[in-house]
C-alpha cells in the first residue's frame, strides 16, 4: 500500500478533526518526508507506556492512538478478570493532556469499566497513590514527564500502584494491535461509570504522606520551582502541613505552562533549567533550592557548599536521602534499592546498616517492586535520573515527598557536611554522565559491542559485563570505577554513566572526568 493510501486510510478512521485536517494539509502539500516519519513506524507501547511527539499518524501521540491504547488496556484488564474496581485516570497540563484523559475514560467506560477521572491536572505521584487508595485495578497517567513541549505520553499502573512490567506491556501491545480502527472503538463520554475526583484524591495523598517526616527544626529558607509544571499547589500544601516557612517560588516558572517558555527541555538535569532558581536563591539568601520536573515525580536540589550554591547530582542526592532513610528507619524487614546505573555507594551504606540493597534494571517500575517477592519493606529506592522513593505509600518515584525528607534533613545539618562524612567513611565516590542524541541507538551500542575499549585514560578494563539480551546495557569494570552504556528508554539518545572511587573527593572527580573524556574520544574513534 502506498504512503498516500495509508495516510488516507488513517484520516478516514481518525475521530479527531484537528489531526484529520493536519494530515490532509500534509497530503495536499506533498510533505512526503514528514508523512513518512509519521507512518513508516508505529509508536510502540512498552513498560513506559507511550511517549512521543503530538500530531496525526500512528507514530505520534493523538486521539486515535490514545483510544486504541485505552481499548488495549480494557482488553488486558478483562483478560485477567480485573476492571470491576475501576481505573484511575490522571493527567498533567501538557497540550492535549485533558483531551487524552477524557478519551481514555470514555473508552474504558464504554467497555464497562468504572473510571475515576481527575477533575484537574495534578502530579504523577497523586495518580500512583490513588490507584492504591481507591483500590483500583489500574491507573493511567497522561504525561510526558520532563520531555520537551511538543511531546505527550500515556503511562499505565497495575493494581499494585506500580508501573507495569513484562509481560503486561506485551499483552497490552497485542490488545492494541487487535483493537481495530479508532473510529470503531466503543466510546461513551457521558457514561455514568465515569466519576470525577480531585480535592479528595489530593487530600488522601497528603494525609498518607504526612508521616514521612517526624517533628524537628523547620528553620529553612527555600527557593522552589515546579519548572512550569503541576507541582506547586501540592508542594505548598505539603510544606504548610510540615510547618516549614513559605517557600520562595520562582515567579517565571510558577504556573503550569505547556510551552515551557524558560526551559525548552524542562528536565532539571539539563543545563540552565535551574538558572532562574539559583539566581533568586542568591538574591534572597536562601539555604537550598528545590525543583521538581513538570509532573513532579523527580527532584533536584542545590545546597550551600563553602557558601556558594551547588546543584547536587542525582547520585549525591541519592546518597544523602539513602543515608537518612537508613538512619531513621528500623526493622529486620527493611530493604533499599537502586538502579544498576546508579552509584554503588548505596550498597556500602546499606551493608554497614545490615540492610540488603537490591540492584535493579533501569526504570522505577523495577525499584518500586523490590521487597514484594520476599515480604520486605522498601524504605528507600533511587535512580540517578533524579527519581527517589522515600515512602511505601507511593509505589513510584515521588519528587514531592522526597523534597520533604530532603528539607527535613537540610534543616538539621549542612548537606555538604553529610556528603563529607559519607566520603570519609565509605570512600570518595564521583559520578558523571554523557548522553548523545542518535538516530539509531541500537546501532550505536552494537558498534561498542563490536569494538570494546581495553583501556580508558590509562586504566585497564578489568571485565566487560554485557547484560544483553535481557537488558541492553554494557558495563566496563575497572579496579576503581566503571562505565555503563545503554540506550534511553524514552528518548532517541544513548546514555553513558561513569563512576570513580578514590581517597579524596577531588581525586575521584578528576578520575571520573578523565574517564568521561577518554570514553568520548574512544566513541569518536569507532564512529563512522
Amino acid at each position: 500500500m502506498t504512503l498516500s493510501h495509508r495516510v488516507q486510510g488513517w484520516i478516514a478512521a481518525d475521530p479527531d478533526p484537528v489531526t484529520r485536517a493536519e494530515l490532509q494539509a500534509l497530503l495536499d502539500t506533498d510533505a512526503e518526508e514528514d508523512l513518512s516519519a509519521r507512518f513508516d513506524e508505529t509508536l510502540q507501547f512498552g513498560t513506559a507506556g507511550l511517549r512521543g511527539a503530538l500530531g496525526g499518524g500512528p507514530n505520534r501521540m493523538n486521539v486515535a492512538v490514545v483510544r486504541r491504547a485505552s481499548a488495549g488496556v480494557a482488553a488486558w484488564l478483562t483478560r485477567h478478570g480485573r476492571g470491576s474496581n475501576g481505573v484511575v485516570v490522571g493527567y498533567d497540563h501538557r497540550h492535549r493532556s485533558a483531551d487524552f484523559a477524557r478519551d481514555t475514560a470514555a473508552v474504558l467506560a464504554a467497555a464497562g469499566i468504572p473510571v475515576r477521572l481527575a477533575s484537574r491536572p495534578w502530579p504523577t505521584p497523586v495518580t500512583a497513590h490513588s490507584v492504591r487508595s481507591y483500590g483500583a485495578d489500574a491507573g493511567v497517567m497522561v504525561t510526558a514527564s520532563h520531555n520537551p513541549a511538543p511531546d505527550n505520553g500515556y503511562k499505565v499502573y497495575d493494581h499494585t500502584g506500580s508501573q507495569i512490567v513484562p509481560p503486561s506491556d506485551a499483552e497490552i501491545a497485542a490488545a492494541i494491535a487487535a483493537a481495530g480502527p479508532a473510529n470503531e472503538i466503543p466510546y461513551d463520554a457521558d457514561s455514568p461509570l465515569i466519576t470525577s475526583i480531585g480535592t479528595d484524591a489530593i487530600r488522601a495523598y497528603l494525609d498518607d504522606v504526612d508521616g514521612v517526616i517526624g517533628p524537628g527544626p523547620r528553620d529553612l529558607r527555600v527557593v522552589y520551582t515546579p519548572v512550569h509544571g503541576v507541582g506547586l499547589d501540592v508542594f505548598v500544601a505539603l510544606w504548610k502541613r510540615a510547618g516549614f516557612p513559605d517557600p520562595i517560588v520562582v515567579p517565571e516558572q510558577a504556573q503550569p505552562d505547556p510551552d515551557f517558555p524558560t526551559a525548552p527541555f524542562p528536565n532539571p538535569e539539563e543545563p540552565h533549567v535551574l538558572d532562574l532558581a539559583l539566581a533568586l536563591a542568591e538574591r534572597e539568601g536562601a539555604d537550598v533550592v528545590i525543583a521538581n520536573d513538570p509532573d513532579a515525580d523527580r527532584l533536584a536540589v542545590a545546597v550551600r557548599d563553602g557558601g556558594a550554591l551547588r546543584v547536587l547530582s542525582g547520585d549525591e542526592l541519592g546518597w544523602v536521602l539513602g543515608a537518612h532513610q537508613l538512619a531513621v528507619t528500623d526493622g529486620d524487614d527493611r530493604v533499599v534499592a537502586r538502579s544498576i546505573v546508579s552509584s554503588t555507594l548505596l550498597d556500602d551504606m546499606a551493608a554497614a546498616a545490615g540492610v540488603p540493597c537490591r540492584v535493579t534494571p533501569t526504570g522505577f517500575k523495577w525499584i518500586s517492586r523490590v521487597g514484594d517477592e520476599d515480604g520486605r519493606r522498601l524504605v528507600f529506592g533511587y535512580e540517578e535520573a533524579l527519581g527517589y522513593a522515600v515512602s511505601p505509600v507511593v509505589r513510584d518515584k515521588d519528587g514531592l515527598t522526597a523534597a520533604l525528607v530532603f528539607a527535613d534533613l537540610a534543616a538539621r545539618e549542612s548537606i555538604a557536611d553529610v556528603l563529607s562524612r559519607l566520603a570519609a567513611r565509605f570512600g570518595a565516590h564521583a559520578t558523571a554522565q554523557w548522553s548523545e542524541r542518535v538516530a539509531d541507538a541500537a546501532a550505536f551500542t552494537a558498534r561498542i559491542r563490536a569494538h570494546p575499549p581495553t583501556e580508558l585514560s590509562g586504566m585497564q578494563v578489568a571485565r566487560v559485563h554485557d547484560h544483553a539480551p535481557g537488558v541492553d546495557l554494557i558495563e566496563f569494570l575497572f579496579e576503581t570505577g566503571r562505565v555503563l552504556v545503554r540506550p534511553s528508554g524514552t528518548e532517541p539518545k544513548v546514555k553513558v554513566y561513569f563512576e570513580a572511587i578514590a581517597t579524596t573527593v577531588e581525586d575521584a572527580r578528576v578520575q571520573v572526568a578523565a574517564l568521561r573524556t577518554a570514553f568520548r574520544e574512544y566513541v569518536g574513534s569507532i564512529t563512522p
